[in-house]
């Protein structure tokens, strides 16, 4: 296989949107409704998509070939940073889980071998940020691969990253506090509320739920609650037991 540098960047092939725009197929906001709307995946896809097609012409293998498959089993069987980590992603949808057949990471919540691949994923970011990916590349790749198995999260989870990652596009990136707080604006049943938010400011300048912030100011100074997600990582995904959903990641 082709060189790489230790830990090579990944999604940056691609210049981001300028602004965040309604989808003309969803009507939701660009990206909001991937994987389900074309446009939005194909909006999200192609970060990922462009660093997989450098790594094929590299190893001179077209997409969709034979070799294809054989490669993307490589990628994954390869040691963590030798490739960029949109590539690793790109492999698993690639090549099914050798034990329920759906997408390693992705399958139900009982599969050892899913909950495995999905631990080896964030071995990535853990190793990588903050020297060769930053704060908002991990948010972008939390987002993607939430809402690519939803069941694994839990709902307001889901949601608050479907709410985000249009501006996750854009190159915005929430803080730690304003996060939780999207959070609990959904469970307290804001959902629609939060959608229907034209821009980052607007979204993430929500006030802290009075339930929330009574649970919380005697046990984190609001200082540290809302840092700058630049500081540390944003959402670093606990690895569950096998059969129990996938810890907060936010």
């Amino acid at each position: 296989m082709a060189d790489h540098q230790p830990f090579p960047p990944g999604a940056r092939r691609v210049a981001r949107p300028a602004a965040v725009s309604p989808c003309p197929s969803c009507g939701d906001l660009a990206g909001r409704g991937y994987p389900g709307c074309r446009f939005c995946a194909e909006l999200v896809d192609q970060y990922w998509l462009f660093d997989w097609q450098e790594l094929l012409a590299a190893e001179q293998l077209a997409e969709g070939g034979a070799g294809e498959r054989e490669l993307a089993e490589l990628v994954l069987a390869d040691e963590v940073g030798r490739h960029p980590w949109t590539c690793t992603d790109w492999a698993m949808t690639l090549v099914p889980c050798s034990e329920c057949g759906a997408e390693p990471g992705a399958g139900p919540l009982d599969c050892v071998r899913c909950a495995a691949a999905e631990e080896l994923r964030w071995s990535w970011d853990h190793a990588a940020y903050p020297d060769t990916m930053t704060a908002g590349e991990h948010a972008l790749r939390v987002a993607r691969a939430v809402l690519r198995a939803p069941h694994r999260r839990r709902p307001a989870v889901v949601r608050a990253w479907r709410l985000l990652l249009p501006f996750l596009l854009v190159g915005e990136l929430p803080t730690v506090g304003q996060v939780q707080r999207i959070r609990a604006h959904v469970l307290a049943g804001g959902y629609a509320d939060l959608a229907a938010c034209t821009s980052h400011v607007e979204l993430t300048g929500l006030p802290e739920l009075p339930w929330r912030r009574s649970a919380r100011v005697e046990h984190q100074p609001k200082a540290q609650r809302d840092q700058d997600a630049a500081g540390h990582a944003l959402q670093r995904p606990a690895h569950p037991r096998p059969g129990q959903p996938a810890a907060d990641p936010v």
